[in-house]
């Protein structure tokens, strides 16, 4: 038997000490905290402005145990629940709405932990307890939308060039404009062509039909696929939520889980939502009005509800075509008007900000809608009178709201529309009582799998048995350790890949201790059996590993979900099981037995 390199056992004290650090944060638990990020700037709060906040909770009397930095957001621990729901009201009160203001749990290590960067795992939603939504999305919806787009751009283009037509009809997958003649038809496709050279433009007598191929329609699909993840994300940072798992599964659905949320309304409520922003102009005339009030609604307008002064709703005739949306906005902030009434500062991008200057320009004198779609439910904001010229982008509507309305209007507009509305198909709220049963009866399984193996093991191999159980236990350790580094999300489904590892990796420790009982038969000596017994296993272990591993990296590349992290665990256990199994139980059988002489192995 060859004396073990010096450079190995450095290798394996260097990789426990470091496995020890990266694992301790786990047995520190969570404790509450406040999580203030803000809403308008890649800033973090300036150090007057945290100070200013612990002066405010000292003097009302609460006192925060630490503060963490991570990026623009900082976080503010504190001892107990209440506590912390204390501190969260006085934060808020005193940054106003440009701050996210909300509850989080961090890790209780201690600082020179986090100095570190040794940080606990993530523990999934059957863990921590929270919302899982699964949502599909409605893509005939999402395509009538591009259809929807599509009109606008073309009418702009039509009246730039003083092309009259008539009404607009949207089909499943078409677009069709009415003109008054064959002519007519076809210069406004030459002007349409020009602004929009990618459409297919097809005039058939006096129309002209805008149509959207099959391949067209599956690069609209992915599209809106991944608009809606964008600002589903966009929308649970606005919430505060920590650590949230947002993904695509299959074609058109999107899975979003929340951990540590509880209110399921709430968040239904803003993920789901689809509101956007129109501004369509108002028809006045008696006539008209009266017209439609009767049911003869004029074409080309639409009846909506509108709310006076006193909250009472009103009827109010509004034209179909759209001036401006809110793909125009870059920003959409809660306020409140010159009334003191809550309200929605709007900023508008170069190119809507010209639009909204031409249209009050144009329209002096005349009533323009501010409409919120959502949900595809028109909704009339407000619909003041056009007093004068309106330059420079800042906008402000304001209307029959409540300072949560206007706060929710707010983030969905500055976070975007939904390119496609979403269906809820599953839900399913898991409390937090019920993540902490989860974690002890995966802790339990775990614990008791190791020690049944560890009673096999020192039963049937003896000293090799306690010596395959040390390098086990090391293994746990190493891959515990692993995913703290990684920050990996531990979920049930990783908890029985972790009890697979221990499996996985006694099997391979199994194999060297029959190697070397096999070279005992043998009649080879012990130091000699034991260096046979590693190096003719050695082969075996890797085509075993190497073949479990790629099955492992299978699941992790088309996996998701609870696959992809049960993957995750399985491919790292794989990895630390070889090291562990192979080196450190060497290097302890080294140590052991070296320069030792041995009549008997017990084996």
């Amino acid at each position: 038997m060859t004396q073990y390199p010096l450079w190995k056992y450095a290798v394996i004290i260097l990789a426990l000490i470091v496995g020890i650090i990266y694992i301790t944060p786990n047995f520190y638990g969570e404790i509450p905290a406040v999580q203030i990020s803000n809403s308008l700037s890649n800033n973090a709060l300036s150090k007057e402005q945290l100070t200013k906040i612990e002066k405010t909770l000292q003097i009302n009397k609460i006192s925060n145990i630490g503060v963490i930095t991570e990026g623009k957001t900082v976080k503010l621990k504190f001892s107990d629940i209440d506590v912390q729901l204390k501190a969260r009201e006085l934060i808020q009160n005193q940054l106003g709405s440009d701050y996210v203001v909300a509850l989080n749990l961090v890790s209780n290590s201690p600082n020179w932990l986090i100095k570190l960067g040794a940080f606990p795992m993530f523990l999934g939603l059957d863990l921590r307890g929270g919302i899982h939504f699964l949502l599909e999305m409605d893509m005939k919806a999402g395509l009538k939308k591009v259809l929807e787009k599509y009109s606008t751009d073309i009418k702009i283009y039509l009246k730039k060039n003083q092309i009259r037509f008539g009404d607009v009809d949207i089909h499943e997958n078409q677009l069709v404009f009415h003109f008054r003649d064959n002519d007519s038809a076809l210069n406004a496709k030459i002007e349409v062509n020009k602004n929009l050279p990618n459409i297919n433009l097809v005039v058939n007598g006096n129309n002209l039909v805008v149509n959207i191929s099959e391949a067209e329609t599956l690069k609209i699909q992915e599209a809106a696929v991944k608009q809606n993840l964008l600002i589903l994300h966009n929308r649970v940072n606005e919430l505060g939520v920590a650590d949230p798992i947002i993904q695509q599964e299959g074609t058109n659905r999107i899975m979003v889980e929340l951990p540590g949320i509880q209110d399921t309304a709430r968040a239904k409520t803003i993920i789901g939502r689809t509101a956007t922003l129109e501004v369509r102009m108002v028809d006045d005339d008696k006539a008209d009005v009266d017209a439609a009030l009767n049911g003869n609604i004029p074409s080309g307008m639409e009846l909506l509800n509108d709310r006076d002064h006193y909250g009472d709703i009103t009827k109010i005739l509004v034209n179909k075509d759209v001036e401006l949306t809110g793909d125009s906005l870059t920003d959409a902030q809660p306020g409140f008007d010159e009334n003191g009434n809550p309200a929605v500062n709007l900023r508008l991008d170069d190119n809507g900000s010209a639009i909204f200057k031409e249209v009050t320009h144009d329209n002096i004198g005349k009533r323009m809608a501010m409409i919120l779609v959502d949900n595809n439910k028109a909704q009339v904001v407000t619909a003041p009178v056009i007093r004068a010229e309106i330059g420079g982008g800042q906008v402000q509507i304001s209307g029959a709201m409540t300072v949560e309305q206007a706060n929710d209007a707010a983030l969905l507009l500055r976070s975007g529309s939904l390119a496609a509305p979403m269906n809820i198909v599953e839900e399913r709220a898991i409390g937090p009582s019920l993540g902490k049963e989860n974690i002890s009866k995966g802790f339990h399984s775990v614990l008791f799998g190791f020690i049944l193996i560890s009673i096999f093991m020192i039963i049937y191999y003896q000293v090799f048995g306690f010596i395959s159980i040390i390098s086990l236990a090391i293994n746990l350790v190493l891959l515990t350790a692993c995913l703290s580094v990684l920050q990996a999300t531990l979920t049930l489904p990783g908890i029985a890949a972790i009890a697979l590892a221990l499996g996985m990796a006694i099997d391979s420790n199994v194999l060297i201790n029959e190697r070397i009982r096999e070279e005992l038969r043998n009649n080879i000596r012990p130091h000699l059996a034991i260096e046979l017994g590693y190096n003719h296993a050695w082969a075996t272990i890797i085509d075993s590993n190497v073949t479990t591993l790629i099955a492992g990296l299978a699941l992790l590349a088309f996996g998701s979900g609870s696959v992809k992290g049960f993957a995750v665990v399985h491919c790292l256990g794989i990895l630390s099981s070889m090291f562990s199994a192979v080196f450190v139980s060497r290097g302890i059988i080294s140590l052991l037995y070296y320069k030792h002489k041995i009549n008997k192995l017990h084996i």
